[in-house]
């Protein structure tokens, strides 16, 4: 049975699977290894140096011939120019997960650029679609990083059923096999956005020490929601980093995403008056406050302590709920390759129990 969807048709992918754009971790590498396994990569494009950006989109045009796609945060202060540059190199979609301002996304569409930004209720599907989206990610709550609190399955028919086939959806948050992709096009989504399954891979960017700890971690209750890295609700591997933020008080907590603010104005050569302008954009959008936005310099600058420097016990660690059920780190194409069969199998077997009890 053909595992191809609307999802497919839109992004130029074989299989309805995305490869989420996971800050430090969604390299070049990561990206073209999904598209030469019949997936869809996205670029992290909000952990890249300006200055590198370019570069790493022309590594992901050398490595693989299959349509990509560029994830950035819309308050960068490079955003402008990380649009020129999607539209220059012809890149296939973006995400985001704050809408930008209506110019941004016609500037997109204008050029044929697929805006797919990622949301965690309905409402926000239909404010997304308002503004332009082509497609939606919709994140359940056992999903990595930033996440709400409802389940995915819960979520996706409620979004599915608000979109009303306008878009094609994406389901997000607690996939890593199969079965879960079968689940999510039972639910009525259009295939199934990843992102811990592929960290877990031979090709993302982190060290292997970091990944190790991913494997070590065989209890999804482990895996918590906090909000202590940057005042919004975080899921991430429980470590002492973690319990360490858990206890800091408003005030240290404050010092300490103006310490990282500063590293973060180092790292990506944006002005004090650049980063002040953004955070203050960000509670314009009414989503969070300003201490809120303040805090958000912590998240790229102590999550680079693991995934860059390698230090996953003084580093925070993003992850969804599913680290705790997978236990080995295998190339992309293996995984993706054995999500298809299984998928294939279990829809095989559907039909064939249909068909039995039409007998």
């Amino acid at each position: 049975m053909s595992l191809s969807t609307p999802l497919c048709e839109l992004l130029g992918c074989k299989y309805p699977i995305i490869q989420t754009a996971m800050g430090w971790v969604a390299g070049a590498d990561l990206v073209a290894a999904s598209g030469n396994a019949g997936a869809f990569g996205f670029l992290a494009g909000a952990t890249i140096p300006a200055q590198d950006m370019e570069a790493e989109i022309l590594r992901i045009k050398q490595l693989s011939d299959a349509p990509f796609g560029v994830n950035f945060h819309m308050y960068q202060p490079n955003a402008g120019e990380i649009i020129d540059l999607v539209i220059k190199h012809k890149v296939r979609a973006v995400s985001y997960s704050r809408s930008p301002g209506a110019d941004m996304i016609a500037k997109l569409k204008d050029h044929g650029v697929v805006c797919m930004p990622t949301v965690g209720l309905p409402k926000h599907a239909l404010k997304a679609i308002e503004l332009g989206a082509d497609a939606v990610t919709v994140q359940g709550g056992e999903g990595g990083g930033h996440t709400g609190a409802i389940p995915t399955s819960l979520l996706i028919p409620q979004v599915v059923d608000a979109v009303a086939g306008r878009v094609p959806v994406a389901a997000a948050g607690g996939f890593q096999d199969g079965r879960g992709l079968v689940a999510a096009l039972a639910w009525g989504a259009s295939g199934i956005a990843m992102g811990t399954r592929f960290f877990m891979s031979e090709e993302a960017s982190p060290p292997e020490v970091t990944k190790q700890r991913y494997v070590d971690c065989h209890d999804p209750a482990e895996i918590i929601v906090s909000k202590a890295l940057d005042g919004l609700p975080q899921r991430m591997i429980n470590n002492e980093t973690l319990a360490r933020l858990e206890r800091a008080g408003a005030a240290q907590k404050l010092f300490i995403a103006f310490s990282n603010g500063i590293k973060y104005r180092k790292f990506t050569g944006a002005s004090i008056f650049s980063l002040i302008k953004s955070a203050v954009a960000m509670t314009r959008s009414g989503d969070i406050t300003l201490a809120q936005a303040i805090m958000s310099a912590n998240a790229p600058m102590i999550i680079q302590k693991s995934m860059i420097d390698g230090d996953p016990e003084h580093g925070v660690l993003p992850s969804g709920q599913v680290a705790g059920v997978i236990d080995e780190v295998k190339p992309c194409a293996e995984i993706i390759q054995s999500i298809v069969e299984e998928a294939e199998q279990r829809l095989a077997a559907l039909a064939a129990m249909h068909q039995s009890g039409d007998s």
